[in-house]
């Protein structure tokens, strides 16, 4: 995948952030929000550097 291809990806997904935050709403939820939308960027950046497939082929 192209590196302006995750830049574009990683700059939608914070623009997108910053607008959930402008929304009122209970601080926890945003919170919430934030973090799983963070845990899933990092997800997908470790499957589109194949960091994930490296520790799927690890046998402990």
């Amino acid at each position: 995948m192209p590196i302006l291809t995750v830049l574009i990806v990683i700059i939608v997904v914070g623009i997108l952030l910053w607008l959930v935050n402008l929304i009122p709403m209970q601080r926890t939820i945003k919170g919430i929000l934030n973090l799983v939308v963070v845990i899933l960027l990092v997800i997908w950046l470790l499957r589109i550097f194949g960091v994930l497939a490296y520790l799927q082929q690890l046998h402990i």
